[in-house]
């Protein structure tokens, strides 16, 4: 019997409009769901757009069913009957006389088919909030402690597409892991300090302002709009349904994270890994500050101004030379792509491995003229001097390179690298003789000339050369970026602007320029203002990673990755990278808690200044730096001397900031354990938070402070594009839970779609999110809520004292408990490894596809009309209320509302195993595996993968019959089967005499009458107008023929018997409504149906 349309979830409706390039249904198997004897994988379906999970194929499978999709029956075809009667009589619509209409058990809940999120997510929300919902439960858990330790965004404007995922993934691990009976401590945290806040902060002033703004004033502005942001951010997050301890946050502006850092700081520098001193580092001319890697970025498209330039050998170590002798006018070629850096130049580096060859240029070919002058590159002026010239390259970049200089390039002498160390050249703008130095393997034949211009003021492998050589660090550039007086007639010019052409134009009029080109490539910009840093030497204070890399390298591989993939990105980054700029040229920041002596600029920063230091800033905050004078700041046996130092100005890398939380929050903290069970961020933290935290952990406590580490990817556009504000295809977590400007085309869609498309999704790579994709996610959420609401309205009148004992169970309910257990144990497995996108496949399948195609299609029938007390009704609403407590449980983490508010509308109370009433459903502990549900015999498994696939060939000629015009409902019409397969023709037989009415076959089938044929003899099937035949798991071949029921119709069922007017009480009832119009009370109320 079928049930109305709000709950009927349509399988045509529900998935074939949506599932992705698909034409077939496939009919849930033994193997779908982790059966032990053959596989764990699951074959699910796959939305368009919405996952870059790969899909396991059905086709890895064995024994499924395939059916095209056209060939499916659809539910509402079935039967109407009592359903709609009772459907219209509510809607108050006129219809014919139902006699028996108040006999029919309806469907009834107050759970609404509309999720009304706008409304109904911020009650449940203030329900949480008010009863404490989530310090109740993790008081009341038992199971241990789970820390996931919240990596801090940063508190500089509204929340992005990208935090929601963030958020959103640590909040579903810490629902599960609440359901899993652990004690969760969720601490969020906030970076409150360095750049992007403080140019916020200028931005916002005028001319006059700014410069009457003293450090002070600057840092009570920064804390405020710091403040400001974090409580913005913090109500947005809560609007996700994001569960934390949103009282008692972490932010690192305040005294006593400041606090905890600095003694972060402070044991590093006691055990020698802090120290200061000037070397390259990456430097921002608009931000005026050193950057570590982590503030960089590498935006394509961009271009620099590179050259080949020759500088004029000189000397050679020993004298009178034969290389100089032979080849007078004898120069080595260097390639760059930093002119500006040519001033600081201080050595050439060869290779002492690779071969090189003394070359004499020659003439311009015919075409050099057209084209040595393109809008790409210029050929130099020395290419047109009538004297011989001799250059040194690398022999195997010699093609390469007449090709870019339209030159004849003729061999003359090889030599190695090794025997060209210590020759010395004049330096083209200065004439100081340079010298001819050994470099590392960073020198190859993949561009350039094979040799390397080297200035170790303005490079790291040139820093590192020039320590081995005693090179002179020359570095004539300001913090502005702008060439100093050492630069002579550079001076005043900018390095990356008419410095750089300043330099070009330089060495060509004084024939040092043989081309001039322009280069596409990665290059550094500062990520804050977007505009291009550079290498320059300055007095900073770094970190060193040596002492303890190893330390660090041993503890990733103790760490689990997720994915695996994560541990090669930060091994290599650990490995290879150098020390730690940990100090910034601003004012909003931790102080270096360093004074300098006025005289000798030597640092005085020991235990005893650390730790005095540390205690003030405890009580006082940062700020104490600012205005507490030397004398304060110092310790007592200091004091007398307190006219002799000047504090330092410096803060910290706020990366250094986050870094310590691990010390600040988990090592503060009651509540909380070190190291943290978990670490979630983006893909870009190892080389971010992951690795700082790591560095400063290892530093000083000689140990990870994860167990774990998740990474997920950034999110793009459902065209797998970058979002932008140009390109308007920004999509906003605001606008898709409250609804943009126009609700018609961006509908407030709620948290808990949101929360669906962030388990959607295989976050190990690059997501999409779109328009698109969030109707197909509303669409399965819609979908889902209905199967639900079809749980509830069928359970109304369930107590748990009705349960049926497993043993006494139809077939047909303990297969369906096979399958939800099996489901219950695969999503388990798939949360504890943290694969939420197939939980989502799963709960898509099964929940939303299955359910409502076979078991709720068939279990109509007997909950409608087969007896309100009756066995039959009593024992499926057992299997639906299991299935309602196990499945709004695995939900619950995923759609924590949509969880609620079906735990709200519970129409029985539910007791925990330890006796105790949940009041709310993550009181509810995760559903108990339950073994006896899993012993369903394989025979029997098989036997029902048989029974769906065969239940989908009858509707396929159902259909064919109902086109002729033979039946209208399914319920008009008898099945006739014939099957050669004696063992399977025996067990349908069975079923068709089966004395448990929900096993038999017509009620399968959801038609009158069903029977087995013995033979296809032309007695047996001459009055049979329409049939067809199949194979039945590839193998069992079928005949299916249909014909219209006999008997009459009975008025309460719709199904036809023959004893349809045998009842002189009941003359228009079957022999089942009888019976149950019999024990029935008649009742003259109107019975309750769902508007």
């Amino acid at each position: 019997m079928p049930f109305s349309p709000q709950f009927l979830i349509n399988p045509m409706e529900t998935t074939l409009a949506f599932f992705m390039q698909t034409s077939s249904y496939r009919v849930l198997s033994r193997n779908a769901y982790s059966y032990s004897r053959k596989t764990n994988s699951t074959g699910l379906f796959c939305s368009r757009g919405i996952s870059s999970a790969n899909v396991v194929s059905l086709s890895k499978i064995s024994n499924y069913c395939t059916h095209s999709r056209d060939d499916i029956c659809s539910s509402k075809r079935r039967s109407r009957g009592p359903v709609m009667a009772g459907k219209k009589a509510a809607e108050g619509t006129k219809q014919d006389d139902g006699k028996y209409k108040h006999t029919v058990d309806l469907p009834k809940t107050a759970f609404g088919m509309r999720a009304n999120s706008s409304v109904r997510e911020p009650e449940i929300q203030k329900i949480w909030e008010d009863n404490q919902v989530f310090k109740r439960v993790a008081d009341k858990n038992n199971g241990g402690n789970f820390i996931l330790h919240d990596g801090p965004p940063y508190a500089n404007g509204d929340l992005h597409i990208g935090h929601a995922l963030n958020k959103i993934l640590k909040d579903i691990i810490n629902r599960y892991k609440l359901l899993q009976n652990y004690k969760v401590h969720f601490v969020p945290g906030w970076d409150c300090h360095g750049l992007p806040i403080e140019l916020k902060v200028l931005q916002s002033l005028d001319k006059e302002a700014r410069n009457n703004l003293t450090p002070l004033k600057l840092r009570a502005k920064a804390a405020k709009f710091a403040k400001d942001t974090v409580k913005t951010q913090m109500s947005s997050f809560k609007r996700f349904g994001v569960w934390a301890d949103w009282n008692n946050p972490y932010l690192t502006l305040d005294p006593e994270y400041e606090a905890a850092q600095i003694e972060v700081f402070g044991q590093m520098a006691l055990k020698g890994h802090i120290y200061r001193g000037r070397k390259p580092v990456h430097w921002s001319p608009s931000s005026r500050t050193a950057l570590a890697e982590a503030e960089l970025e590498y935006p394509e498209g961009h271009v620099s101004k590179s050259i080949y330039a020759i500088f004029r050998l000189a000397s050679a170590p020993l004298m009178p030379s034969d290389l100089l002798q032979e080849f007078p006018n004898l120069c080595l070629a260097i390639w760059t792509t930093t002119p500006w850096t040519i001033p600081a130049n201080a050595a050439v580096a060869v290779n002492p491995k690779l071969e090189y060859v003394v070359v004499e240029v020659e003439s311009l070919n015919e075409h050099a003229s057209s084209s040595g002058e393109t809008r790409k590159k210029r050929l130099g002026t020395v290419l047109k001097d009538e004297n011989k010239l001799f250059l040194i390259v690398a022999s195997e970049l010699v093609p390469t390179l007449e090709a870019k200089w339209d030159v004849k390039l003729v061999a003359k002498k090889k030599l190695l690298g090794s025997n060209l160390e210590n020759y010395r050249y004049i330096h083209p703008i200065d004439n100081r003789e340079c010298p001819v130095v050994v470099g590392g393997d960073y020198i190859t034949t993949e561009t350039g000339t094979g040799l390397v211009h080297t200035a170790p003021g303005h490079g790291h492998e040139d820093y590192v050369t020039g320590q081995k050589y005693g090179l002179p660090m020359l570095s004539p550039v300001d913090d502005n970026g702008i060439f100093t007086e050492e630069a002579g007639q550079f001076s005043g010019l900018d390095v990356l602007g008419e410095g750089n052409i300043a330099v070009v134009k330089y060495l060509d009029e004084n024939l040092s320029l043989i081309m001039e080109e322009s280069y596409q490539h990665k290059y550094p910009y500062d990520w804050r203002t977007k505009k291009p840093t550079i290498f320059r030497a300055t007095e900073q204070w770094f970190a060193s990673v040596e002492g303890f890399r190893e330390a660090a390298m041993d503890a990733i591989g103790r760490v689990k990755w997720v994915p695996p993939q994560g541990e090669n990105r930060i091994s290599a980054m650990t490995s290879s990278r150098s020390d730690w700029c940990i100090s910034r040229q601003r004012t909003w920041g931790v102080p270096i808690p360093v004074f300098y002596h006025l005289q000798s600029r030597e640092p005085l920063m020991n235990e005893e200044t650390i730790n005095h230091i540390n205690s003030i800033i405890a009580q006082k905050g940062g700020d104490a730096w600012w205005y507490m004078t030397v004398e304060d700041l110092l310790p007592a046996k200091y004091r007398d001397k307190a006219a002799e130092y000047e504090k330092g100005t410096d803060t910290m890398d706020v990366w250094f900031d986050s870094g310590s939380s691990w010390a600040a929050v988990l090592g503060k903290r009651e509540s909380l354990d070190f190291p943290a069970d978990l670490y979630l961020e983006g893909t870009d933290q190892h080389r971010g938070w992951f690795q700082s935290s790591l560095l400063t952990s290892i530093a000083t406590t000689g140990k990870a402070p994860y167990s774990s580490v998740l990474t997920h990817g950034f999110v793009l556009d459902e065209k797998g594009l970058k979002m932008s504000k140009s390109m308007g295809n920004v999509v906003d977590p605001r606008s898709v839970i409250e609804g943009g400007k126009n609700q018609k085309e961006a509908p407030a869609y709620g948290a808990d779609v949101l929360r669906l498309w962030v388990s959607s999704v295989d976050y190990t790579g690059d997501v999409m999110i779109g328009p698109q994709i969030l109707r197909q996610i509303s669409e399965i959420y819609r979908k889902l809520r209905g199967t639900l609401r079809y749980l509830l309205a069928n359970l109304h009148d369930w107590e748990t004292d009705f349960t049926v004992k497993y043993d006494e169970l139809p077939r047909i309910d303990r297969h369906a408990l096979f399958q939800l257990e099996n489901v219950v144990k695969s999503i388990q497995g798939n949360y504890e490894n943290y694969q939420f996108f197939k939980i989502f496949q799963v709960l898509q399948r099964f929940v939303i596809v299955d359910l409502s195609n076979f078991y709720f299609d068939v279990a109509k029938d007997r909950l409608y009309v087969g007896g309100s007390t009756s066995y039959t009704r009593r024992s499926c609403q057992t299997v639906l209320a299991a299935h309602l407590l196990s499945i709004v449980r695995v939900i619950a983490p995923i759609l924590p509302h949509l969880a609620e508010d079906v735990w709200q509308n519970l129409p029985f109370q539910y007791t925990t195993e330890y006796g105790s009433f949940a009041e709310y459903v993550f009181e509810s502990r995760w559903p108990t595996l339950n073994e006896r549900w899993l012993t369903l015999p394989v025979e029997e498994i098989e036997f029902w993968e048989k029974i769906l696939e065969l239940r989908t060939e009858v509707n396929k000629v159902l259909e064919v019959a109902r086109t002729g015009k033979l039946i209208g409902a399914s319920l008009d019409a008898k099945v006739h089967i014939h099957t050669s397969d004696t063992t399977m023709a025996s067990k349908l037989s069975e079923l068709c005499t089966s004395e448990i009415d929900a096993d038999t076959l017509n009620r399968l089938f959801i038609t009158s009458q069903a029977e087995i044929l013995p033979s296809l003899e032309d007695e047996l099937i001459a009055s049979i107008p329409y049939s067809g035949e199949c194979l039945i798991q590839g193998n069992s071949k079928v005949w299916i023929g249909i014909s219209r029921a006999s008997g009459s119709k009975c008025e309460r069922c719709w199904h036809y018997s023959h004893q349809v007017g045998s009842f002189s009480d009941h003359p228009t009832l079957c022999s089942r409504c009888n019976d149950v119009v019999a024990v029935q009370m008649p009742s003259g109320s109107e019975v309750a149906a769902i508007s």
